[in-house]
C-alpha cells in the first residue's frame, strides 16, 4: 500500500476508535478503598505484611508507629482488610467519586499525591498484678510429700 493512500485515508477517514464515556464505570470486583481507623489499631504491622502491592508502609518509632496507605498504588485484594485481627481497616464499599455524576473525577499529578498517612501512639498494655504463692498458714498443717494431703 502506498504511503500516501494511508495517510490520506486515516486523515480525511473519519473517527475510527468509539469516544469514552465521561466517567469510567466501576467492575464489579471494585470492593473500596481501604480505610483506616487509629483508634482500633494496635501496630502489629501485619498489614503491611500481607499487602501484595507495597500500597502499605508501616515504620515503627519509640512510642508510637506512622501507618501509611496509597490507594494508587493498591490493587483493592482485600488481604490487608482479611489479616486485620483487629478490625482496624475496612474497605469502603461506597463506589469512589468516579463512579458519582455530580462530582468531578480526582486528578492527580504527582506519584503518592493521593497517600494518606496517620501517626499513632502505641497502646500500652497494663499488666495484672501479681499475686503472692498462697502460703499455708502459721499453725496449719504442712502437705505430706507421699501422700499429697495433709498429715
Amino acid at each position: 500500500m502506498n504511503i500516501l493512500s494511508m495517510l490520506w485515508k486515516n486523515l480525511w477517514g473519519g473517527n475510527r476508535t468509539t469516544l469514552f464515556p465521561a466517567r469510567p464505570t466501576v467492575s464489579k470486583g471494585y470492593r473500596g478503598l481501604v480505610q483506616f481507623d487509629p483508634a482500633l489499631c494496635s501496630g502489629c504491622a501485619i498489614c503491611k505484611f500481607r499487602c501484595t502491592a507495597r500500597a502499605i508502609e508501616f515504620k515503627a518509632g519509640k512510642g508510637e508507629f506512622t501507618w501509611s496507605y496509597d490507594p494508587g498504588q493498591c490493587t483493592f485484594c482485600g488481604r490487608c482488610v482479611e489479616g486485620c485481627a483487629e478490625h482496624a481497616l475496612k474497605e469502603g464499599h461506597a463506589e469512589h467519586a468516579l463512579s458519582q455524576e455530580s462530582a468531578p473525577p480526582p486528578i492527580y499529578l504527582h506519584i503518592g499525591e493521593l497517600k494518606n498517612a496517620y501517626t499513632v501512639k502505641r497502646k500500652t498494655t497494663v499488666k495484672p498484678a501479681v499475686k503472692p504463692d498462697a502460703s499455708p498458714a502459721v499453725g496449719a498443717p504442712a502437705p505430706n510429700a507421699a501422700t499429697g494431703g495433709t498429715q
